[in-house]
């Protein structure tokens, strides 16, 4: 398993939070990241432009010789899943399953919240997969687009203020029917965890942390618990544009830099099943 390729892609810097936990989780796996940083964000496009630049972004990561994709986003997660199935013809793992089946194991109330993007929460795709795995009419789920907590955790704003009174706003109507577990919708959101567990303390569900658990399962990689001071395997990045800020955004989702990413181009890429 020691050669074994891995590819995640996001709209943007996001994934690299989903990055973050697959690296601690398969420690000998060769990881290769791309982000579409030209094009972010997807959370405001239609169904079929998100779907043709998830195709393009599979394609790319198809060429690289993964041998497994993970859907580091949320939006494409929720739109697109299918696409990135057809064009990849590897196993693929998106967000939304593995963190609909963590939220029904924990919640002890069966209410249970989801915050994202716009065309996330627009999807349903959240309440349709716990609702599906739930199998129970005493479910409840509320779900609630957040897209300032995207700027917000990419300026670094973890413990503002105005984060704090704006995660309340967005909160109110999910604690008014007393949700027990929250499902983080959106890559940047695990950053203001403790910002959102401080408004609202209840479980807190990272889809990027339970997606990692369910590659681990997988690939049958073991996890580095009992194994001593793990390495950080080597990643390949790839963006489509550089912004001023990339350096600084991907220290706060990885915890570590990652030098100079390569530089590609999406746009000329016609996806083929």
């Amino acid at each position: 398993m020691s050669t074994m390729r891995i590819g995640v892609f996001d709209s943007g810097v996001g994934g690299l939070s989903v990055l973050r936990h697959l690296i601690a989780q398969l420690p000998t796996v060769e990881f290769v990241y791309l982000g579409d940083t030209a094009r972010v964000p997807y959370g405001n496009k239609s169904a079929a432009t998100i779907a043709h630049y998830a195709a393009q972004s599979a394609s790319f990561l198809r060429e690289k010789g993964v041998e497994m994709i993970v859907v580091a986003c949320n939006t494409v997660s929720a739109a697109a899943l299918d696409v990135v199935e057809a064009v990849a013809q590897v196993p693929v793992v998106g967000m939304i399953e593995p963190a609909a089946r963590a939220a029904i194991e924990l919640s002890q109330t069966k209410r249970i919240g989801v915050i994202g993007t716009r065309a996330t929460i627009e999807s349903r795709a959240y309440s349709l997969a716990l609702y599906a795995h739930g199998g129970t009419t005493a479910m409840a789920v509320v779900e609630h687009a957040c897209p300032l907590l995207v700027a917000l955790a990419e300026e670094g704003w973890v413990a503002h203020p105005a984060t704090y009174a704006i995660i309340e706003e967005y909160l109110r109507p999910l604690l008014e029917v007393e949700i027990d577990t929250l499902i983080l919708g959106c890559t940047h959101f695990p950053l203001l965890a403790d910002a959102i567990e401080h408004v609202a303390p209840v479980t807190l569900i990272d889809p990027g942390y339970w997606a990692a658990r369910q590659v681990q399962r997988m690939v049958g990689v073991l996890s580095p618990s009992g194994r001593g001071h793990v390495l950080v395997p080597p990643v390949e990045y790839y963006v489509t544009d550089i912004p001023s800020n990339f350096a600084a955004v991907a220290r706060q989702f990885l915890g570590f830099d990652i030098g100079q990413p390569h530089l590609v181009a999406l746009d000329s890429i016609v996806p083929s099943s």
